[in-house]
């Protein structure tokens, strides 16, 4: 077995046995209990230095699920989300005080965006990527020590969530309705961004967005007349609600 292999069964088979902390340490006792301390080397080592790719391991686990998944049903619904972790310290890469999903308050946390794919009897992340405030993208001391790679730079949750759907429609995942929570469905732009794509969406929205009408014209190529048809167009950007905040 190549290099890389067995230790990502390893780290992927400890995560799925342990209980309690899931650290490097427990997994080792759990994956190879007669070397717990060459075991624990060697997974440190494959956490914190392997050269190895998210988006294209993301790929290779979307083209093995998603034959199984659509047997039973078609792709139905993108649903873009965060997932936070709370934390204690601050050297966890992207850890910061910031809100934090699972306790319902601002905490001390990671955050990753995420987009996962649907129907009615499955779902699957296929897109997964953390986000780094401005006080660690902009502080070299401490990407350096983190191993935060040269190439990483400081983009918008909206922006993250913006870059993962246009991946997804341009990599051939076949589309489906794009389905937001409130914190996603404010921003006016990442909604607008979406329908460029020609993506569909369904988003939770605050009571205080502002949506205005706004007259639409197609002319027919193979008729002289035109229609004419009004439809709900989102406000514009920057102004999705009175006294409130733009969201990230």
């Amino acid at each position: 077995m190549p290099t890389g292999r067995k230790p990502l069964r390893d780290y992927c088979s400890g995560l799925l046995g342990t209980e309690g902390r899931r650290s490097v340490e427990p997994i080792a006792v759990v994956t190879d209990p007669a070397h717990v301390q060459v075991q624990h080397q060697k997974l440190l080592h494959f956490v914190a230095n392997s050269p190895w790719s998210d988006e294209q391991m993301l790929a290779k686990v979307r083209e093995q699920v998603v034959p199984k998944m659509t047997r039973r049903g078609p792709i139905e619904a993108w649903i873009i989300d965060d997932t936070s972790f709370p934390k204690q310290g601050r050297h966890s890469v992207g850890v910061h005080h910031q809100y934090c999903g699972q306790l319902g308050k601002q905490a001390n946390c990671q955050v990753t965006v995420t987009l996962s794919i649907a129907n009615h009897h499955a779902s699957l992340p296929i897109a997964y990527r953390l986000y780094l405030p401005r006080v660690w993208t902009d502080d070299a001391a401490r990407r350096e020590k983190a191993h935060v790679p040269a190439a990483i730079r400081f983009k918008t949750k909206r922006r993250l969530r913006w870059s993962r759907s246009a991946q997804a429609s341009e990599g051939g995942v076949a589309p489906g309705v794009v389905l937001m929570d409130a914190s996603y469905g404010n921003n006016s732009k990442l909604r607008q961004d979406l329908t460029g794509l020609g993506l569909s969406y369904v988003a939770a929205i605050i009571p205080t967005v502002k949506y205005a009408r706004c007259a639409r014209t197609i002319r027919s190529r193979r008729a002289s007349a035109s229609k004419h048809w009004r439809s709900a167009c989102p406000s514009a950007p920057g102004a999705p609600s009175r006294g409130g905040k733009a969201p990230t």
